[in-house]
């Protein structure tokens, strides 16, 4: 007895550390959290295979209560709540789809990595291990995924240790080797600093600071210029004629977060702007469950949360090239980039605004998991966060 307490208090302790230090922010310790598989593996009762569970999802979204008390400026406790809930998704499948079978767990690993991966559970389907098959197979597109979960299925058998030490291989290759994506030719994404104004403070002072900004990513040449989620703050007619007033002599064509009010609720958008007008380009697939999108209010007779597109709009053509959208939530989640890329983009376009996420990882996390796609299927990326 005292040996199974030493021996589960050691699967947990573990789990939480592949949690911390797989999902650190840095792209090329992702591989790590294919450790969890392994420990979900070794646990000897279903009622074990929930608290390791729980210790790596915890683990890896350990910014969620501090974030949503600096977004919400409130206390902790709300974050704590909305952490612990989030949880049980992950810990839920994992328990149950447990077995001691050794037969069959692979396969009820894999029902576990695909029920993660796309929705109703895929809504909160962080730290998905998945992620790390750009970082294990770069350039190897489909074949890669299928390598990887072909992986994962073998972590969870008996002869886990000589599928780690396969895949070990192809990490330290990968790392030997390691560059970022590349930049797609006459594309600049612009980093703003602007903190909790970002989307907020929307005057024409604001505006005009911004076209400035603009003005200077295009200076060498530029021909698309991406800025942040929430960067032109509401999207009107008023703001339209600024920006395209603004860039009548000009060949430049602005790529921007903004949000589209109506009566019924909002839309979080990428609009793209150029000197014969502006349109929404993109509708958010998947805005941040909780504080974003909230389908509760509308059962009450409510409105005003912003609404989730789900699968629409996978690919959005910008000038002659066909891009994969990415706003700020999709970015942690695994179905939003995998519809994409059934599409076949010719490049990614990742935004977002992580002012809320001060002191925490969640932004480097952010764009660890899009560089990691972005590598997977070898395509060019442009990226603009606001912090």
């Amino acid at each position: 007895m005292h040996r199974d307490y030493i021996r589960a208090t050691l699967l947990i302790f573990a789990s939480i550390a592949i949690g911390v230090v797989g999902w650190s922010g840095h792209v090329l310790l992702l591989p790590v959290a294919m450790g969890f598989p392994v420990l979900w593996s070794l646990t000897r009762t279903r009622l074990l295979a929930a608290p390791v569970s729980a210790g790596y999802f915890l683990a890896a979204s350990r910014g969620l209560p501090q974030g949503v008390a600096a977004f919400y400026s409130s206390d902790i406790w709300p974050g704590l709540l909305l952490w612990l809930c989030a949880s049980m998704s992950f810990v839920i499948v994992h328990a149950i789809l447990w077995t001691k079978n050794a037969g069959t767990r692979p396969f009820r690993y894999l029902i576990a990595v695909v029920i993660m991966a796309i929705p109703p559970f895929g809504i909160t389907g962080w730290a998905h291990p998945v992620t790390a098959a750009g970082v294990l197979f770069p350039g190897w597109g489909w074949w890669g995924l299928g390598m990887i979960t072909a992986g994962l299925a073998g972590l969870v058998t008996r002869i886990w240790p000589a599928v780690a030490i396969a895949l070990t291989g192809f990490w330290l290759w990968s790392a030997a080797v390691w560059t970022d994506p590349k930049l797609p030719e006459a594309w600049r994404g612009v980093d703003l600093e602007l903190g909790v104004s970002l989307g907020r403070e929307a005057g024409l002072q604001r505006q005009r600071d911004m076209i400035a900004t603009v003005r200077g990513a295009a200076s060498d040449g530029a021909l698309y210029v991406a800025l942040p989620e929430s960067a032109l703050g509401f999207w009107t007619p008023t703001v339209e004629r600024i920006w395209t007033g603004a860039f009548i002599d000009s060949d430049a064509t602005v790529i921007a977060g903004a949000a589209r009010v109506d009566a019924s609720g909002y839309d979080n958008v990428l609009v793209a702007i150029d000197r014969k007008g502006g349109h929404i380009l993109y509708r958010e697939r998947m805005p941040v469950p909780g504080s974003m999108w909230q389908p509760w209010r509308s059962w009450f007779g409510g409105s005003g949360g912003a609404r989730a597109d789900f699968f629409a709009n996978p690919v959005v053509s910008i000038g002659t090239s066909r891009a994969a959208a990415l706003i700020c939530y999709e970015q942690l989640i695994v179905w939003p980039v995998l519809q994409s890329m059934l599409h076949d983009p010719d490049l990614v376009v990742a935004v977002g605004n992580g002012w809320w996420t001060e002191g925490t990882s969640i932004v480097s996390i952010q764009r660890a998991a899009t560089t990691a796609w972005a590598k997977l299927f070898a395509k060019p990326l442009v990226t603009a966060f606001n912090t």
